[in-house]
């Protein structure tokens, strides 16, 4: 194994079964070097600062077999960035309350909710102070909180830019739930209100931070599948329950299915290939007579077309049993994550001409190890703060798939398909630096 690609990747990360040879040394050194480019330059916040050294060992293995890469490194608690959490629904409390346990940069410190019960209740399990927690009414006080350096918003969708500007303007670092917010319009103004209160804007695109996502990445952009030509993307669930919940109301969700879990399709095509599309159709439909579908659609299908000639197609449904995976077809090989959009449990597989008989395909796991989602981009946005740099994923990203969104539903409702302008300053080019890896 490349020794270059042990610093991105341990053991722990990564296991390729016999015979793959689908990750040369050059893509492996892309991936070394994507890294080592973002070594961070900028100034410290007063908490955070460089991260103590990386304790070592003495190896344990023949030099066959593969390095464990060596412990994490992490900030003392007393030094990790305070994090407030604003709503505190199934995501909040399931996923990233628990997901601070395996941060190296930031822990939770406060706590913004209309449930003053659950509030406290979930304040004494993590160690926060009672004067730590807030309302939607007296949430513009976090200004005066200095144990808290960044807001992490989970609310639904309509009330993202709300509480984007209201905590910008009270002076703190924002990382908002994706979609960014339900009209482009709130998507700028979210951007112009924290370029004017000079506050790190981030948008928690969590799979764009995960291992397989990024080694899926890196595996297209270095060709190791040759010349990218299609991708197919789909992602939905059989969304039941509650006909009151926020995820079946227009007014705060801003469409169905499409903007909840379709927008991880709509994603991944844009940050696999690097590119924006120059044309788009689709396709929507709901079920007659579904009371789930009274205000928002059911399912989408969409197609895009990239200026390299890459071909997306993609679809989404709250009506069919969960699926979340894409699959990439080079010249040379295809390459795909099954599940690919989960908390975890991703699996990815490639499939090549086997090196040994010419009639045969060689189809190959490359097993790397889970990363918590959550932890990783929490840690990102805390690197950013402490380091003075922009986030992987800024507002400009979110923004970019709300104005994608809204056409994919005009091309839809009109049947034509919507060309677009060439985006033709390179690639990423709403995406900040590549993150380090610090896990």
């Amino acid at each position: 194994m490349s020794e270059l690609f042990k610093g991105e990747f341990s053991r722990r990360q990564i296991l390729t079964t016999a015979g793959l040879g689908a990750i040369s040394a050059a893509a492996l050194g892309s991936m070394n070097e994507e890294v080592a480019a973002q070594q961070p330059t900028g100034q410290a916040t007063p908490r955070g600062g460089s991260l103590p050294p990386q304790i070592k060992f003495a190896p344990i293995s023949e030099k066959t077999e593969i390095d464990t890469g060596g412990p994490p490194t992490a900030l003392p608690p007393e030094r990790r960035l305070g994090f407030a959490i604003v709503g505190l629904g199934r995501l909040a409390l399931e996923e990233i309350m628990p997901a601070f346990a395996e941060c190296k940069l930031a822990k939770p410190t406060a706590l913004v909710s209309g449930d003053a019960a659950k509030a406290n209740q979930v304040a004494q399990q993590y160690g926060i102070k009672p004067q730590n927690i807030y309302n939607y009414q007296n949430y513009d006080n976090l200004r005066n909180n200095s144990d808290v350096d960044v807001i992490y918003i989970v609310l639904p969708n309509s009330m993202h830019r709300e509480y984007t500007v209201r905590g910008a303007k009270a002076g703190k670092h924002i990382l908002c739930e994706k979609p960014m917010a339900t009209t482009v319009e709130d998507c700028q103004q979210m951007i112009d209100a924290c370029k004017q209160s000079d506050r790190k804007l981030m948008i928690a695109y969590r799979c764009q931070y995960e291992p397989h996502h990024r080694a899926m990445i890196q595996m297209i952009r270095s060709k190791e599948l040759g010349t990218l030509k299609v991708i197919q993307a789909d992602n939905g669930q059989n969304q039941g329950g509650d006909l009151n919940q926020w995820r079946l109301k227009r007014a705060l969700a801003g469409g169905g299915s499409l903007p909840d879990v379709g927008i991880y399709c709509l994603n991944a095509t844009r940050y696999l290939t690097g590119e924006e599309p120059i044309a788009i159709s689709a396709q929507t439909f709901s079920t007659p007579g579904d009371p789930r579908f009274k205000e928002v659609e059911e399912s989408v299908t969409f197609q895009l077309r990239f200026p390299s000639g890459v071909l997306a197609i993609c679809s989404t449904s709250y009506g069919f049993h969960e699926g979340r995976r894409f699959r990439v077809f080079g010249s040379d090989a295809w390459g795909q994550l099954d599940p690919a959009f989960s908390y975890n449990g991703l699996r990815m597989m490639i499939s090549r001409k086997s090196p040994t008989n010419s009639m045969a395909e060689n189809i190959s796991e490359v097993r790397i190890g889970e990363k918590n989602q959550f932890a990783l981009e929490m840690d990102h946005i805390a690197d950013c703060v402490i380091q003075n740099k922009q986030p992987h994923t800024p507002g400009e990203e979110g923004l970019q798939d709300q104005k994608l969104i809204t056409l994919i539903y005009e091309a839809a409702q009109t049947g034509k398909t919507i060309s677009l302008p060439r985006v033709s300053s390179g690639l990423d080019v709403t995406r900040g630096p590549a993150p380090r890896m610090l896990h």
